[in-house]
């Protein structure tokens, strides 16, 4: 369905840009509302299954949707003209700011958490039930990043819009998160090798700790990765 929508709008026509601006808007929406359900699906199988790769996988979703809200905040400003310097620069307003700032220590909580529970879960030799939904959930998890980084990148060439590229670059290190957990769950599958799980999870760990910080410089208006591509707001 959003491949379809996408593919009817004229993207890159001078007279579409109120067209581009309401799919950024919506393609931000999805992106929240996708990263609510992965959350919810992740937790659950992977406090069930006992796989701390799914587990943390799913809570750094959640933080995703903290910094989403400020991301559908920005696109608002985007959309009705509002800019921060001589420049046009997008540069965040209190209510991103203090969005990100959550986020950010969100992130570094999450870090810190999956970095103790591994490490935890590699000296005392425990091990997932399964990584089946592990599986599951990092292949649906692929194909929906890599198409909203596909139509985000669309839309923020054809807008010429640096904030929107720098959404996609964030959407493009959940991209890497899904690869991640795919590897590691794949990997216990195959060998029945517990400690693939924790090493599951102490990369994402190193994603959430990257993510966090990035978050802080966005809130102080500095260029940040996104943990995969340089982008400035």
């Amino acid at each position: 369905m959003l491949i379809l929508y996408m593919q009817a709008l004229s993207i890159g026509k001078p007279d579409s840009r109120t067209a581009l601006y309401r799919t950024a808007w919506i393609l931000a929406l999805i992106t929240v509302g996708y990263n609510i359900i992965e959350g919810l699906v992740s937790v659950f199988f992977g406090m069930e299954d006992e796989t701390l790769a799914l587990f943390g996988f799913g809570m750094d979703s959640f933080v995703e949707v903290i910094s989403g809200v400020g991301i559908l905040h920005m696109i608002a400003r985007i959309r009705s003209g509002q800019t921060n310097n001589a420049q046009g620069a997008q540069l965040p307003d209190a209510f991103e700011a203090r969005a990100l700032r959550i986020t950010g220590g969100a992130f570094y909580l999450l870090t810190a958490s999956l970095v103790a529970t591994a490490a935890l879960n590699i000296y005392y030799g425990r091990e997932p039930d399964t990584t089946f939904w592990g599986v599951v959930v990092a292949s649906v998890s692929i194909l929906a990043m890599w198409t909203l980084i596909h139509y985000k990148v669309k839309v923020g060439r054809a807008l010429n819009s640096e904030a929107i590229l720098a959404d996609a670059n964030c959407t493009r290190a959940c991209f890497y998160l899904s690869i991640v957990l795919l590897a590691s769950s794949l990997g216990f599958e195959f060998t029945g090798l517990g400690w693939l799980d924790s090493a599951g999870a102490l990369v994402i760990a190193v994603f959430a700790f990257r993510e966090g910080r990035e978050a802080f410089e966005k809130a102080r208006g500095k260029a940040c990765s996104c943990a995969s591509g340089a982008c400035n707001v």
